[in-house]
């Protein structure tokens, strides 16, 4: 079948994120092929295709070696700076853009010298991996909690913040240089996971302008090419950078639904070379991971929704899915969240409760 296609874009991962991807791509006549790292058999790749990742790192394999050894990966030398958090927390105090303040976790720092430059309460996370949570440590005073053995040199630290909220900004830089943005997203974070997220919201316009520069500066200091996510705490008035993903993000997923393009598309528009528009955004629009819970084809008959089950066995903590919904007027959302509702384990009450607070009220 790949006669048919313009281009083939291989995925460094066969994840969600790849089979989205694919998902979008295949109006556009371009072949996606997401690929296991772990596949028995290396890809050939053709001169003219194009490589992404849907993962910020990866171990050497057959087929990552394949992968990385081509011309045309992606923003490739840019992933070894994101997948370090030291790498990248320097890189943004070198650009001056707003973080937690934050410093290494080295061979002789104490416990002590970590709270009485960052205060009681002090974050330790991975320098890499780790996601949803994982590979994360508090470092309270009052507690006297340690630092983890073999986390010195291995962790930064960074100082709590007491954030009003969290928000992310889906930006897109396309072959030329031209940026493109989605709304400010709302998110919220449950057990260290994405749960929930809504955009646009009208209360979160006045910093629309501030976080595009952010992520416009930075996607220009490296002449990125795709979709970018900058997650953020708003602090007051502030936004302060929390973390960088280069690639389509769980909080851009709403796009699917929302816009006339997806984060997805724009994406595959932007690696291959082909043109970009800019996004127009429907309706008021929410998403709703689904984490940890079985496949509930009830979910089908709710007005409005549109389900993406990623095929992936079920465990606690895992996203296996999510649910879009692109709703007009004050009635039809609370509509659909009442309909949702009793479709959902009973974890699921507080994110409803969430939803409706936010997008009844605003």
């Amino acid at each position: 079948m790949s006669e048919y296609f313009e281009q083939t874009l291989w995925v460094l991962g066969a994840g969600q994120l790849g089979n989205m991807l694919q998902h979008a791509a295949y109006p556009l006549g371009v072949n996606v092929k997401p690929i296991d790292i772990d596949a028995a058999q290396a890809p050939v790749l053709a001169k003219n295709d194009v490589v992404t990742a849907e993962r910020e790192e990866w171990p050497s394999t057959p087929v990552t070696d394949a992968l990385a050894a081509h011309s045309n990966f992606a923003n490739q030398a840019f992933f070894a700076t994101i997948a370090d958090r030291f790498k990248q927390k320097s890189l943004l105090d070198e650009l001056e853009l707003a973080t937690a303040p934050w410093q290494l976790v080295e061979t002789a720092t104490t416990e002590s010298d970590l709270h009485n430059k960052l205060g009681d309460r002090v974050l330790l996370k991975r320098r890499k991996g780790g996601y949803d949570g994982r590979g994360q440590h508090w470092l309270k005073k009052a507690e006297q909690s340690l630092i983890p053995d073999d986390w010195h040199n291995n962790a930064i630290a960074e100082q709590a913040i007491n954030f009003c909220e969290e928000v992310s900004l889906i930006g897109v830089r396309d072959q030329q240089g031209k940026c493109y943005f989605y709304p400010l997203t709302l998110n919220l974070h449950q057990n260290g996971i994405l749960t929930a997220s809504i955009s646009p919201l009208n209360r979160l316009k006045p910093y629309q302008e501030t976080a595009e520069k952010m992520l416009t500066k930075l996607m220009s200091a490296v002449d990125y090419v795709g979709v970018m996510a900058m997650e953020c705490f708003k602090v007051g008035d502030k936004l302060l950078i929390n973390e960088i993903a280069p690639r389509v993000h769980n909080s851009g997923h709403w796009t699917q639904a929302g816009s006339n393009i997806s984060q997805f598309e724009s994406h595959v528009r932007c690696v291959t070379g082909l043109p970009m528009i800019v996004p127009s955004i429907r309706n008021t629009n929410f998403m709703i991971n689904l984490i940890g819970c079985e496949l509930d084809k009830r979910w089908l008959a709710v007005e409005g929704s549109e389900l993406f089950w990623y095929q992936k066995s079920v465990r606690a903590g895992r996203k296996v899915g999510h649910i879009n919904f692109s709703k007009t007027g004050v009635e039809n959302i609370s509509a659909a969240l009442d309909q949702i509702e009793p479709l959902l384990p009973s974890q699921y009450s507080d994110t409803i409760n969430w939803l409706r607070k936010e997008l009844l009220i605003n």
